[in-house]
């Protein structure tokens, strides 16, 4: 049996005694522990890239069951490892000094904005503390970065309407549509006189803001230096983006496009809270692999991909080199799911980032059984299972239900935290922002980032706007730091942690 260490992508474990391979990337990252890298068994069980398309003759029904074979992972040191090229491009590493162990299987010149802050800050919310607190956050860039997400930059515009103003221009409830340059001017005409907000908005954006608010300060560890790659025009609505996520220390790398528009999204909420969103790309829909963004993917240690970015023309080229140089350069790969209907139309290319970059999946449990063709019968944990076998973890949450964590085959469930909902937008965002602050904090213990993941977000949806507050982040983090012990990573045999990568 010939057994070598695969670090790099595509990442497939071959199970000894199980009849669908598992598929796996290295360990997440540690501050205070080497990448890790996982042994590959004989290679005469791989499996395709990522579950086929559905037919009549192969649609998935359901999860596989879990396999009992061993698996084992090696700490090296990547500066000291040999490194030779293998079978199928895949490349070896060789260290004299290795130590084994085994384990189990989201345009108008001028607008209403809202507070300095965020839109989401209640009126009783000290907002120009905090504004003060981040006014000046334009840091230099540091010798790497944490987080670097590449998403869509968008100004959301959002404001409560009602049935009929919905029906007049003949506008979906409840539903997400592209909409032209024209077509945004109507529906903002239509809303004059109407109150409405103008934010930072995007999915990715309330993410990262969430999680450099967590890492704000040394709670628990450095500061955490979070920044986004994306695209905004030099007009108003592009200074207005770029602003709103400075002050909120967050880093918006890109340079505005020459004569370029901003994108927004126009959010209509009725009175039974469903919200109908309209889409004007703007220049976001040209997200090009620039010298901006060439320079810090490959100085980061955490690359998140927007799942919205899948939408946009020839924007499949950008996100594959980024992913490449990104584990090349030793950083996690996190991709957002965002939408089932995303999902549905970019199947393939979804499948091409996910199945050979990806560390990390975010989802929901609809968006979860699109990525597995499960029919909506299928249960979350089924999904989150079988998603694992692919990915070495799967996060996806299932509303008031609580959410679940899956690392091969098994799926950690994780109960919802407690909370009286005044606004469920952006809490998955929040939920994301959770996991990716345990895993840059160093914790092992998948109950422990899970059960934070859902305070954060158990704390947004009891507020009415989709931002972390920094108040409430200072309190998650502090009591946080009593969980976190980065000194080292578990290798528990058939315990819930992190080691299980």
């Amino acid at each position: 049996m010939s057994v070598s260490v695969v670090v790099s992508p595509p990442h497939i474990i071959g199970a000894t005694s199980a009849a669908l391979a598992l598929g796996c990337s290295p360990p997440l990252y540690s501050p205070h522990s080497p990448r890790i890298s996982v042994f590959l068994y004989p290679p005469s069980t791989l499996p395709a890239p990522y579950p086929p398309r559905p037919s009549s003759k192969n649609r998935v029904t359901s999860s596989s069951s879990s396999s009992s074979a061993a698996f084992a992972f090696l700490h090296h040191t990547p500066a000291t490892a040999t490194m030779t090229r293998g079978p199928r491009g895949f490349l070896s590493a060789s260290s004299s000094s290795c130590c084994c162990c085994s384990f189990r299987a989201r345009s108008p010149d001028h607008f209403e904005s809202a507070d300095d802050d965020d839109e989401d800050e209640s009126p009783s919310a000290d907002t120009d503390e905090e504004e003060e607190e981040y006014a000046d956050g334009d840091f230099g860039s540091p010798d790497r970065w944490d987080v670097l997400g590449l998403g869509q930059a968008m100004v959301d515009f959002s404001g409560t309407v009602d049935d009929e103003f919905l029906e007049k221009l003949g506008l979906e409830k409840g539903t997400r549509k592209l909409v032209n340059h024209e077509e945004r001017g109507r529906v903002l005409r239509a809303m004059d006189g109407c109150s409405y907000k103008a934010a930072a908005g995007g999915s990715l954006s309330n993410t990262l803001v969430a999680l450099a608010r967590l890492g704000s300060g040394s709670i628990a560890g450095s500061t955490l230096n979070v920044a986004m790659a994306g695209s905004v025009g030099s007009d108003p609505l592009g200074d207005f983006y770029r602003t709103k996520l400075r002050r909120a220390n967050l880093h918006f790398l890109s340079e505005p496009i020459k004569d370029g528009t901003t994108g927004t999204v126009i959010v209509l909420t009725t009175s039974d809270a469903q919200r109908t969103m309209l889409a004007y790309q703007g220049t976001s829909s040209t997200v090009n692999y620039d010298p901006c963004l060439a320079s810090t993917v490959c100085n980061t240690k955490i690359f998140v991909v927007e799942g919205y970015l899948f939408e946009l023309p020839d924007t499949i080229k950008t996100i594959t080199k980024a992913c490449e140089v990104a584990r090349k350069s030793g950083a996690l790969v996190a991709v957002t799911a965002s939408d089932v209907s995303c999902i549905e139309r970019h199947y393939d290319d979804f499948w091409e980032i996910v199945g050979n970059y990806a560390d990390i999946v975010f989802a929901n449990s609809d968006e979860a059984r699109a990525f597995c063709h499960f029919s909506s019968k299928e249960s979350p944990v089924s999904a989150t299972r079988y998603l694992s076998h692919f990915v070495p973890l799967s996060s996806v949450t299932d509303g008031p239900r609580g959410s679940y964590i899956g690392v091969k085959g098994e799926a950690v469930y994780i109960p919802p935290s407690p909370c009286v909902p005044a606004d469920t937008c952006g809490a998955g965002d929040a939920y994301a922002s959770g996991i990716l602050y345990g895993i840059l904090r160093g914790v092992s213990d998948l109950k422990g980032i899970g059960t934070l993941a859902a305070r954060v977000a158990a704390t947004v949806v009891g507020q009415q706007g989709t931002r972390l507050r920094v108040q409430d982040a200072v309190e998650l983090a502090e009591s946080f730091a009593c969980h976190v012990d980065s000194s080292r990573i578990r290798s528990d045999i058939g315990s819930d942690h992190l080691s299980s990568f």
